[in-house]
């Protein structure tokens, strides 16, 4: 028998309940051994992470804390939405109504004074099937990236989305009012969407092919509804911008990408993650100088 040499074997072989050591990878092999939270975090690793950070993520993946950041964030938003839905029943459910026209929550350009509207229109919305398509995407989106990547950094990424959404819009769009949640939305998909294209061939071809044309397609009927309520619903004269879905993806395909892709990294040793902060710093500073001095809004 050779000698065995101990400084070559892992410094802790078992695990806390005396249980010889296995990587991540290696426990999920076992079918027969996992049970549902693991079975869970496998197929959330697949979706979320490219190959060579699955084995990293399973073997820390737990549930706690849990994904308080977007469940907390879309009960607010819908219970903003019932509450203007029952004040004002008669057409709330398929249309904007004076009330959230009047409300202190929508961005509107005569009232960008107030700064807080930059952030809080995302909690007021036009109608059912708008608050269904951003709750459901966020939910379904929001719920896996929060348990890879954890709520600090999904909220960064939405609420970048959010405020890069109104500033757009205030810029492009400046005479329209903004409603809706889709500029965070929009920067979890955009962040996503760049994890999926750049690491096509390591996050499984198939479902990458997959994931990319569901993103297309809700994008595609989500910005026809955004189109229809800016263009064509013209009911009391008043104008919904769209903008903030590209500020929203743009955000998101940009420090979104950073976050994401940055998984078990350090980012401020990251050269991408101070680009991008650099250029999203100079993006609200010219945007607030044009809402100061340059904009056409009253």
């Amino acid at each position: 028998m050779g000698d065995i040499d101990l400084e070559q074997q892992e410094p802790f072989p078992v695990d806390r309940d005396g249980k010889p050591f296995r990587s991540g990878a290696d426990q999920l092999d076992d079918d027969r051994k996992v049970g549902c939270c693991e079975k869970f975090q496998l197929s959330v690793s697949k979706w979320m992470l490219p190959e060579d950070a699955r084995s990293k993520y399973l073997e820390r993946a737990n549930c706690c804390p849990p994904p308080i950041f977007i469940v907390l964030i879309s009960i607010a938003e819908l219970a903003v939405f019932i509450y203007y839905a029952v004040w004002k029943p008669q057409k709330q459910w398929v249309t904007l109504d004076e009330g959230i026209w009047n409300s202190p929550l929508t961005y509107q350009p005569e009232s960008r004074e107030q700064a807080w509207r930059f952030f809080s229109y995302m909690f007021v919305h036009a109608g059912v099937e708008h608050i269904v398509g951003n709750l459901v995407m966020q939910l379904v989106l929001g719920i896996p990236l929060e348990l890879v990547h954890k709520g600090f950094e999904v909220g960064m990424v939405y609420l970048a989305g959010v405020l890069a959404g109104s500033l757009c819009s205030s810029i492009f769009d400046p005479l329209s009012a903004l409603v809706g949640a889709s500029g965070g939305v929009y920067a979890l998909i955009g962040g996503y969407f760049m994890n999926a294209v750049v690491n096509f061939r390591e996050m499984i071809p198939l479902l990458g092919v997959f994931r990319i044309l569901a993103i297309v397609v809700f994008v595609g009927v989500d910005f026809g509804f955004a189109f229809y309520r800016r263009f064509v619903n013209d009911e009391a004269g008043l104008k919904v911008s769209f903008v903030a879905h590209f500020g929203g993806i743009l955000a998101g395909m940009t420090i979104g990408y950073v976050f994401f892709s940055a998984y078990n990294k350090k980012l401020l040793k990251d050269p991408r993650f101070w680009l991008c902060i650099v250029g999203y710093i100079v993006f609200v500073l010219v945007a607030v100088i044009f809402n100061i001095w340059l904009t056409p809004a009253s």
